[in-house]
């Protein structure tokens, strides 16, 4: 977790009172910070003599790598292909940012000129909640139209490695120790070396993080990574695993229906409820070497 000067903290320390065998304890707690960030897009539209600024998006999320979260997120909804797309990322100093003291919770991304996106299907977003109200048919429907395609196969990847990741995952993952209130995902080679780690209050915003940071670095198709979850796999994270063309998906807990459905229509490997002891294959177990 990275933190520039001035950026609110990533956790905070609340005064709180602990109850064992029937005695109050007070106590310090530290709990995971939580603030919003609006995340708006700067570019050039031809005819236009100005540069266009448009709010896409407001999410809750934990302060730090919040330019790798505007990235990632705009990766996941397709207005960015490759480090090329994007000139810059920095944080907002518009007058009426700054006397509100928000310059921190605004992420401006400057897009490269020239750069075409759909930015009706943007403001609609209308499969990205699972709260909207379509339906799976039309959810998926909706990624072939964005030119999704499914993976090709490969790599194997050993059942003794997977079984490892969530400890792995775990014993790296120095905000949750001292909170115990943040989701993880991390990057995984097919040895199982971490390659990437990011934490966050939502489990959508931690893997924007992920992806976002591979993208900053340069490394646009995952093709042959394995992606952690610290909890339940669902379609917004598999959507978000298939654009960046992660072919391995293992979560620590449940997938949904709709996240199995789409890890097949797109020959993903989909585990749950990975733990030291096994796991359980959903789609893909070609993948996965005994």
């Amino acid at each position: 977790m990275q933190l520039l000067p001035g950026e609110p903290p990533a956790h905070v320390t609340r005064r709180v009172l602990r109850v064992r065998d029937g005695v109050w304890l007070p106590a310090d707690d530290t709990l995971a910070a939580e603030e919003p960030l609006e995340i708006r897009l700067l570019w050039e539209d031809a005819g236009v003599p100005e540069p266009l600024r448009k709010s896409i998006a407001i999410t809750m999320r934990t302060p730090g790598d919040d330019f790798e979260l505007a990235i990632g997120f705009l990766r996941g909804e397709g207005v960015i292909a490759s480090r090329e797309d994007f000139v810059d990322v920095s944080y907002c100093l518009d007058e009426d940012v700054v006397a509100q003291q928000q310059t921190f919770n605004v992420v401006t991304v400057t897009l490269r000129p020239g750069l075409t996106f759909d930015l009706a299907r943007l403001e609609r977003n209308f499969y990205t909640t699972s709260s909207c109200g379509i339906c799976g048919k039309a959810a998926l429907d909706a990624l072939e139209i964005q030119g999704s395609a499914p993976l090709a196969s490969g790599p194997q990847v050993s059942a003794a490695i997977l079984r490892g990741l969530p400890a792995r995952l775990r014993q790296s993952q120095a905000l949750f120790g001292q909170t115990g209130g943040l989701h993880a995902a991390g990057l995984f080679s097919h040895s199982g070396q971490l390659l990437g780690l990011r934490e966050d209050v939502g489990r959508h915003n931690a893997l924007d993080k992920l992806i976002g940071a591979q993208l900053i670095a340069g490394q646009t198709a995952l093709t042959n990574r394995v992606l952690l979850l610290s909890g339940r796999a669902s379609f917004e994270l598999l959507q978000k695993a298939l654009t960046a063309q992660i072919p391995l998906v293992a979560a620590v807990g449940a997938p949904s229906s709709l996240a199995a459905q789409l890890a097949e229509s797109f020959n993903i490997t989909l585990l749950g409820f990975t733990r030291a002891e096994g796991f359980n294959v959903y789609t893909g177990a070609e993948r996965i070497n005994l």
